[in-house]
C-alpha cells in the first residue's frame, strides 16, 4: 500500500523512546508531543532526563514538553528550562490551572520572552480566541484543540473547529494542532478543515500505515479472514 500523503503535519503522541524511534521511521510523521498522562504511562520517573534524550535523539522534529506545576511562578521558571532543551521545543502550558484561573498572563510573558509554546487542553472557542490574543506576535507558537474530548461529551465538535481555523488564520506564527484524535478519519477531516497539525496515537499511526486507503471489499475481505483467523484459533464450533 501507498504511503499516505498529507498537507496536515502530522505528529505523534508519545513518552518511550522506543516506540517514537519506530514511529519516526514513519516520513510522514514530523513532530512529536508529550503529556504527563503518557509520561505515567511510558513509565518516566526522570522527566529531564527523559526530555533531554528525546531532544538529541529527535533533534529536527518538532517536539512538546508540558509544565507540571499550577502557580505561574514555578510554572514560568519550569517553561524557561524546558525552553532551553532545544530550538525544536515548544512548551506545553494548559489554558486554565487546576483551580480554573487562566493562564493567559503566564503565556503573554513567556512568549514576550520568545520561548515557544503549545497552549494545551483548550475545549471552547472563547479559549481559542483567549489563547490567540495572549501570544505575541513573532513568536511561534502552537494552539491545541482537544477535538476529540469535545465529541466525547456528545457535542458536534466540527462548529469548534471551524470556528477555531478562523481564529488563528491571521496569525503565521501561530499553528493549529488537532489533539485528541480518535480515528484516522479526523486526519481527513483536519486537513479539509485546514488545520495546520494532527497529533495522533501510535495505535492510529498503525492503522493508517496498514489501512489508509482500503476500498469497502478490502475491509469486508479482511474483516471476514480475521474472523475465521479467531475461530480457528479458539476451537470453537457450532456442529
Amino acid at each position: 500500500m501507498a504511503t499516505p500523503t498529507f498537507k496536515t503535519k502530522i505528529y505523534s503522541d508519545g513518552a518511550d523512546l522506543n516506540d517514537m524511534k519506530a514511529i519516526n521511521q514513519n516520513a510522514f510523521v514530523t513532530g512529536f508531543t508529550t503529556n504527563p498522562s503518557l509520561l505515567k504511562k511510558a513509565g518516566v520517573t526522570d522527566y529531564l532526563a527523559f526530555a533531554k534524550k528525546a531532544v538529541a535523539t529527535f533533534p529536527d522534529e518538532s517536539i512538546s514538553f508540558e509544565v507540571f506545576s499550577n502557580d505561574p511562578a514555578t510554572m514560568q521558571k519550569e517553561a524557561e528550562l524546558l525552553h532551553e532543551l532545544g530550538p525544536n521545543v515548544y512548551v506545553k502550558v494548559p489554558i486554565r490551572t487546576t483551580a480554573g484561573e487562566s493562564t493567559a498572563t503566564l503565556i503573554h510573558d513567556l512568549t514576550a520572552a520568545g520561548i515557544q509554546v503549545n497552549i494545551t487542553a483548550i475545549a471552547t472557542t472563547e479559549q481559542v480566541k483567549e489563547s490567540v490574543a495572549a501570544i505575541v506576535p513573532g513568536t511561534p507558537s502552537i494552539v491545541s484543540i482537544f477535538v476529540g474530548r469535545v465529541a466525547d461529551t456528545g457535542a458536534d465538535p466540527m462548529p469548534f473547529v471551524k470556528e477555531s481555523v478562523a481564529l488563528t488564520a491571521d496569525r503565521d506564527e501561530i499553528e493549529l494542532l488537532w489533539a485528541s484524535t480518535r480515528e484516522i478519519y479526523n486526519i481527513t477531516q483536519a486537513e479539509a478543515l485546514g488545520v495546520d497539525i494532527v497529533t495522533v496515537p501510535p495505535t492510529i499511526l498503525t492503522k493508517l500505515v496498514s489501512k489508509y486507503g482500503q476500498t469497502g471489499d478490502e475491509v469486508t475481505m479482511n474483516t471476514v479472514k480475521g474472523f475465521e483467523a479467531d475461530i480457528k484459533a479458539t476451537g470453537l464450533n457450532i456442529l
